[in-house]
């Protein structure tokens, strides 16, 4: 499951107050989603489901 032409990788930074590491990673179709993802993970550092928003 490699990259394709239209797609991009993205880094995904914990939206917590405190924490704000960045410790997830995916791929996004730029051409299908436009604006910035949030996606709900689990963040290791705040030991809690959190909503992780795509950064630069």
């Amino acid at each position: 499951m490699g990259l394709k032409k239209n797609d991009r990788l993205t880094i995904m930074a914990c939206g917590e107050s405190d924490c704000k590491r960045r410790n997830y990673t995916t791929s996004k179709n730029k051409k299908n989603t436009a604006g910035r993802i949030e996606l709900k993970k689990y963040c290791p550092f705040c030991k809690k489901h959190t909503l992780h928003k795509e950064t630069k």
